[in-house]
C-alpha cells in the first residue's frame, strides 16, 4: 500500500482509468493528489497578439481545473483527495511535483497514441516512466 499517490490527468478517458488502480493501491490513511498540467503559450513573432495568446492560456487553465475536478468526483468521499493545477511542460512538471510532494507512486495512463503521431509528439507517460526516480505504475489502455 502507498501513502501518497500522484495521479496526473489530461482529461482523457484513458487517464480516468487510473482511479480504480489508485483506490486499490492507497493505504487507508493515504492521500491522492490529482494533477493537471496546463500548457502556456508565449508570443514568438511580432504578428501574434498577446490578447489572443492570453485567452488561449486562460482556456488551458480552465480546462486543467475542470480535468482535476471531474476526476476528483470519481472517488468515494472516504478517500483523501487533493487537486492541483500547475502550468508547465507535462512530463517535466509531473516529475517535479512528484519530487516536491514526496509521493510514493505515480499512476499514469498510456495515451494510446500510436504510429507516426506518437513518433512526432512523444509520450508523456513514457517520459515520466523513463525519467522519474519515483515508482511509476503505467496503466495500459
Amino acid at each position: 500500500m502507498f501513502n501518497k499517490i500522484l495521479l496526473p490527468t489530461d482529461g482523457s478517458e484513458f487517464s480516468e482509468r487510473e482511479v480504480e488502480r489508485a483506490t486499490k493501491a492507497l493505504a487507508d490513511d493515504g492521500e491522492i493528489i490529482i494533477l493537471s498540467v496546463a500548457g502556456k503559450l508565449a508570443a514568438t513573432t511580432p504578428f501574434q497578439r498577446k490578447k489572443n495568446i492570453d485567452q488561449m492560456n486562460e482556456g488551458f487553465l480552465k480546462e486543467a481545473h475542470q480535468n482535476v475536478e471531474r476526476m476528483a468526483k470519481r472517488f468515494d468521499d472516504s478517500v483523501n483527495v487533493r487537486t492541483m493545477v500547475v502550468t508547465g511542460i507535462p512530463a517535466e512538471t509531473i516529475i517535479d511535483v512528484a519530487e516536491k510532494e514526496d509521493v510514493d507512486l505515480i499512476i499514469i495512463a498510456a495515451s494510446g497514441k500510436s504510429g507516426i503521431h506518437r513518433f512526432f509528439i512523444g509520450s508523456v507517460a513514457e517520459k515520466v516512466l523513463k525519467s522519474s526516480e519515483r515508482d511509476v505504475l503505467l496503466i495500459h489502455n
